[in-house]
């Protein structure tokens, strides 16, 4: 059998996909529409062509690599926070990991919509894929961007396979629950698919652990790769502030910031609108803030460093798009990002006080619009300065951009709503282990302290 009945803790991660939920419901009709601005804008534009769009001389990219690159970074919160948690065996992450793995699931499909969205005409994706066209050319391999098809395309098979791997037993538990109350519900042939025959054999255990095990350690390297070739799309050009050699591990950085991040305004979220505060509780958050800190102050010497070698350098391509930064037209973005994403984290974080549930939140909220603003910083902020001589311009978002936006952020929410109605938020198995060790270590550390007594 899979295991025993859910106890009452339980109840509470397993009433949203058994019960009408007026929050989740109120929740997944907002983002919808959001949803239906995405699509409504995104139509228009391929009606109407490329033309809608902001974008023009100097600056050919726009909100759309600024928002690509930026969904792609958020996805790096389930698989490297999960991954390591998983490979160093760090007992408080059991209730953290399904969390972060939707996220990154769902960040990478949103992400990936976006290079179709700047293509204008989604029609031709045919030419980003490697094989060859019906003209007989072979795509250029040489190029970033093809590598970044490939990375992404590898990543998102990975990530799915790691979210639904340790859901297997879960399904199992829940399609016991309803064989015993609705046997012949549709819900329930749903759950008895999804959980392909589990029994929770020895047999099925090991094979599971194993798959698990090799994913984790699979998907960090997998992980590091795609954040790194995406920062190649910039540093392998010869544009002012791009050509950079830290271009790498600074985006790593920076996507597990902004990872981290969002874990921890979702987890907020889900603790306060699905009460489950027993598991998602004040110590995980307290962990993750800790992290959090430490990726702050790693984030911010990159950016120091960047910034340092350019003004010591004082080469008059990067000194225009240095000087735009600190004290031209990029200036109040560029402190508002240095405010979010240093000063307030170092002023919160280092106090237990500080990585409370609220706190933790709050600062993951700021950071999330401070690393929209780097990315935005990046592309349009380089852009508006070229290295070559181009035709003046400006580049000023238009509503379909602002639109596509808005929505992309309103799918991701309309995802995740929907993905607590088919799923435990909180892995069950995970959480019955760990109090199942947490219980067979205490009489050996009671034993520890007292060994005269046992001896007695």
């Amino acid at each position: 059998m899979a295991g025993p009945a859910a106890s009452v803790h339980e109840e509470a991660l397993l009433r949203p996909l058994s019960s009408f939920r007026p929050k989740l419901f109120v929740g997944s009709l907002l983002t919808g529409l959001l949803v239906g601005v995405l699509f409504y804008s995104w139509g228009y534009q391929i009606v109407n062509d490329i033309g809608v769009a902001g974008i023009n001389r100097p600056v050919f990219w726009g909100f759309y690599i600024v928002n690509f690159v930026f969904w792609i970074g958020i996805s790096h919160a389930g698989t490297l926070i999960s991954a390591i948690l998983r490979v160093t065996q760090a007992e408080w992450r059991r209730p953290v990991t399904r969390c972060a793995e939707a996220i990154t699931t769902f960040a990478l499909l949103i992400g990936g919509l976006f290079p179709l969205i700047h293509l204008g005409r989604p029609g031709v994706f045919w030419y980003m894929m490697p094989i060859p066209t019906e003209r007989g050319l072979w795509p250029n391999f040489r190029s970033p961007l093809m590598w970044d098809v490939l990375a992404i395309t590898t990543y998102l098979t990975g990530s799915v396979l790691y979210l639904l791997l340790p859901m297997i037993p879960d399904f199992a538990i829940i399609r016991d629950k309803a064989m015993r109350e609705h046997p012949k519900s549709l819900r329930t042939l749903f759950f008895r698919v999804a959980a392909i025959g589990w029994r929770g054999t020895p047999q099925q255990w090991f094979s599971l652990e194993a798959g698990i095990r090799t994913m984790a350690v699979v998907i960090i390297p997998v992980a590091i790769s795609v954040h790194t070739i995406v920062s190649w799309d910039f540093a392998m050009a010869i544009q002012p502030m791009w050509h950079s050699t830290i271009f790498g591990p600074y985006f790593v950085v920076g996507a597990i910031y902004s990872g981290v991040a969002v874990l921890m305004v979702a987890m907020y979220l889900l603790r306060k609108g699905l009460g489950i505060g027993e598991y998602l509780n004040d110590k995980v958050f307290n962990n993750l803030g800790l992290m959090f800190l430490a990726f702050a102050l790693l984030w911010g010497y990159f950016t120091f460093a960047e910034h340092l070698t350019v003004w010591y350098g004082n080469e008059h391509a990067e000194r225009a798009v240095f000087d735009a930064r600190i004290s031209g037209e990029f200036a109040p973005l560029f402190w508002t990002m240095i405010v979010v994403n240093v000063l307030i984290p170092l002023a919160i974080l280092p106090f237990p006080k500080g990585r409370k549930p609220l706190g933790t939140a709050i600062v993951g909220l700021g950071v999330l619009v401070g690393m929209w603003i780097e990315r935005y910083l990046i592309v349009v902020g380089t852009l508006s300065f070229p290295r070559l001589d181009f035709n003046a311009g400006s580049y000023t978002p238009s509503w379909v951009e602002i639109g596509i936006l808005v929505g992309s952020v309103g799918l991701f929410g309309f995802l995740y709503f929907g993905f607590l109605q088919l799923a435990p938020i909180v892995s069950l198995w995970e959480v019955r282990e760990g109090e199942h060790i947490k219980n067979r270590q205490a009489p050996a550390q009671q034993h520890a302290l007292h060994p005269a007594s046992e001896e007695a």
